[in-house]
């Protein structure tokens, strides 16, 4: 799947996830505002919101009414793993395959990029 043909929802989403596996919002840390976010990031807030929910949905964010979203206990992890899974079993083959059909030798691969 082309990237560019994700819904923008599911782009932020990602965003996001890996603001959270990087620590950029640690545990426990509140996410920017519905309103703040989508104006960083030129988005429409009920797109934001839509991404925001299915963290809801994931468990990966508690509410507070009047104080905003922070990101749960245990959220890193879990969206760690869920990555993981996602790139060894969807795009790791496609990569792999590619790496074959090229003839890319894996020392090739782990070689420093010189520039």
């Amino acid at each position: 799947m082309v990237a560019s043909s994700r819904p923008v929802y599911l782009k932020l989403r990602d965003m996001i996830a890996a603001a959270i596996i990087d620590g950029t919002y640690e545990e426990g840390t509140l996410l920017p505002s519905v309103r703040m976010l989508a104006a960083q990031q030129g988005a429409n807030p009920l797109t934001v919101a839509k991404a925001y929910q299915q963290f809801q949905l994931d468990e990966l964010v508690e509410v507070q009414r009047g104080v905003g979203m922070m990101v749960a206990k245990g959220a890193r992890a879990r969206l760690l793993s869920a990555e993981r899974d996602q790139f060894l079993t969807r795009e790791w083959p496609a990569i792999r395959e590619r790496i074959d059909r090229l003839g890319v030798d894996v020392a090739e691969l782990l070689a420093p990029v010189v520039r």
